[in-house]
């Protein structure tokens, strides 16, 4: 038998610990990919032999209120939402909220190979797909033996 104890469920003092961690390194992001927990939009990046792929995940975002723009490196995703029909009655009172509402502003750094003159993006479904180029000098080829 252990001779630890622990005066509440220990879950819960699990939680306590991760919430006091997340305070204490929240702020510092450690690099550009890292981000704080509850960032949005969530996002996905991958990559093909030819493109940079990004889908930001940004619903309830209106197309004019999105900004993509890339420099030095940097793809920056800016914009905003605002809530529309999602309202609760007057006179309630609010006790938890998981839905975004705001502005907000995702830097995401692209690989040295990412061509910033090679861009694309669309919006469907509430997604933001971007596609990045790569630069033709590397993209694998083959070589052939002489």
């Amino acid at each position: 038998m252990s001779d630890l104890h622990f005066g509440t469920d220990l879950f819960s003092e699990l939680d306590r610990l991760q919430r006091q961690m997340s305070s204490l390194f929240g702020g510092f992001p450690s690099s550009l990919r890292s981000s704080q927990f509850g960032t949005f939009p969530h996002i996905n990046v991958g990559t093909t032999d030819d493109t940079v792929e990004i889908v930001a995940f940004a619903p309830g975002v209106e197309l004019g209120k999105l900004d993509i723009s890339i420099d030095k490196g940097l793809l920056s995703i800016a914009g905003e939402r605002t809530t529309r029909d999602a309202q609760l009655p007057e006179g309630t009172r609010q006790y938890a909220q998981e839905r975004f509402n705001g502005s907000f502003r995702r830097v995401i750094e692209l690989p040295q190979q990412a061509d910033p003159d090679k861009v694309q993006a669309h919006y469907v479904d509430g997604c933001l797909l971007i596609s990045v180029g790569k630069r033709e000098a590397s993209k694998p080829r083959a070589i052939t033996v002489q």
